[in-house]
């Protein structure tokens, strides 16, 4: 039977200094994102959007979401397969076209897994593994635009 499940967070604008939105150059992108019972992340826009390149920014929390729920499926497929997995780093990148109007859409993310797994045995099913992760990860499954997968499997 299906479930819901309902997720809540804050977003709270700080940028504002001293005379809010009184002009495009005149106000700050920078915000805090909260949940209940969970430290804040400082957000802004991307630099290219007048935003602060020391926080974190929508389109870089969109590409970590996505490689975040591609991990944490595969790990728990690999648990239930007798994949032992020691080790796993992903490098992940999205591309975001942006429109004449300044309006704009992610064209697709790359996740680039790299994952050791105990012995050599294991390293066929480990790669193949990452197609059923893709095809049960809840934001992949949410997004308009391809998820690719560039995984490499490792023998620890």
């Amino acid at each position: 039977m299906p479930r819901n499940h309902s997720y809540g967070v804050s977003v709270a604008w700080t940028g504002n200094r001293g005379t809010g939105t009184s002009g495009y150059r005149e106000y700050g992108r920078d915000h805090d994102v909260g949940a209940d019972g969970r430290p804040v992340i400082a957000g802004s826009s991307d630099p290219v959007f007048r935003g602060d390149a020391a926080r974190w920014n929508p389109e870089l929390e969109l590409v970590a979401a996505l490689s975040q729920c591609h991990m944490l499926w595969y790990l728990h497929l690999c648990a239930v397969a007798g994949v032992i997995v020691t080790s796993y780093t992903d490098h992940a990148g999205g591309t975001m076209a942006e429109a004449g109007d300044g309006s704009g859409r992610f064209t697709e993310v790359v996740l680039r897994p790299q994952v050791s797994v105990a012995s050599p045995e294991m390293a066929q099913e480990a790669a193949s593994l990452h197609e059923e992760a893709h095809a049960k990860c809840f934001i992949a499954s949410s997004v308009n635009f391809p998820v690719r997968h560039e995984p490499v499997i490792t023998v620890a």
